[in-house]
């Protein structure tokens, strides 16, 4: 039996010591949630984690096949900075190791649930009335890139999220990078007749980015009374981010396990003699 290729989770390299704690920590869940599955992960820059030593930790465990789920809400990498540039130095660094890339998470629909549930929780909870959501406009907020492409990836989830979800409307805004930063999208949603807004965070895990978008929140709502102004929470590292990873990992794996038989198959096509049954 052909051992399964280890899972590799890949993130986008932050100083942000709180997000960097969390992806920590989501790694050593998943991979005590599955123990005999070789688990690592680590970030494109050299912050802690860094990527590198995942990887060398799991080649100096026997390891030579990787497939790496991008821990990333948008498939659009920088091309120098991308989770795709640091494995090509990773495969150059490690030359009997081979790499297969699963694709990033969202918007995925189990995420766009996750992101209802935090706006729900956000309102109070609990049963509420349609009449709930349909006073209430969304300002999705994503990190923000320099990369116009990454930054149309928080458009298409907010328009997902928006679609049959009975809320009066869906904006954007970004922490950082882009804009609109999170004042001038809570000047839009006012300016489109919003009266409840929900600050809806477009990210995996906490850290210093949602801290500067709900004091950004706190001191246009002090500025604006007559604006109901509430701060949801992150995502986080729930049940549905996990399966999800899992998903794409399985993805590749079994793309790589057929890639292999086939190949086992081709060969004994090619050369039967090798694979009579001795008798």
């Amino acid at each position: 039996m052909t051992t399964p290729p280890a899972l590799l989770i890949a993130g986008i390299g932050t100083r942000d010591a709180r997000r960097a704690g969390a992806f920590q920590d989501f790694v050593r869940e998943l991979g005590a949630r599955h123990p005999d599955l070789p688990v690592a992960g680590g970030l494109t820059r050299p912050d802690a984690p860094p990527l590198a030593d995942a990887v060398a930790r799991l080649v100096g465990e026997g390891v030579t096949r990787f497939a790496v789920v991008p821990l990333s809400l948008s498939p659009v990498e920088h091309p120098r900075e991308g989770v795709a540039a640091a494995l090509a130095q990773e495969a150059e660094r490690h030359a009997d190791a081979s790499f297969v890339f699963g694709r990033p998470l969202g918007p995925d629909p189990r995420l766009l649930r996750v992101l209802e549930q935090r706006l729900d929780e956000a309102l109070g909870g609990g049963r509420r009335s349609p009449s709930d959501r349909a006073q209430t406009t969304v300002l999705l907020v994503g990190d923000g890139s320099p990369l116009p492409e990454g930054n149309a990836e928080v458009h298409r989830a907010a328009r997902l999220l928006w679609e049959g979800r009975g809320f009066a409307g869906v904006e954007t805004a970004f922490a950082s990078l882009a804009a609109p930063d999170v004042p001038s999208g809570l000047d839009r949603c006012v300016r489109l007749g919003a009266q409840r807004i929900v600050v809806l965070p477009y990210f995996l895990f906490g850290g210093d980015a949602l801290e500067r978008v709900r004091q950004q929140a706190e001191g246009w709502a002090l500025a604006h009374p007559e604006a109901e102004v509430v701060s949801a929470d992150v995502m986080g590292p729930t049940v549905e981010l996990a399966e999800l990873v899992m998903e794409r990992y399985e993805e590749v794996a079994g793309v790589t396990e057929r890639a292999r038989l086939d190949d086992e198959a081709a060969h004994a096509h090619a050369h039967p003699d090798l694979h009579a049954d001795v008798r």
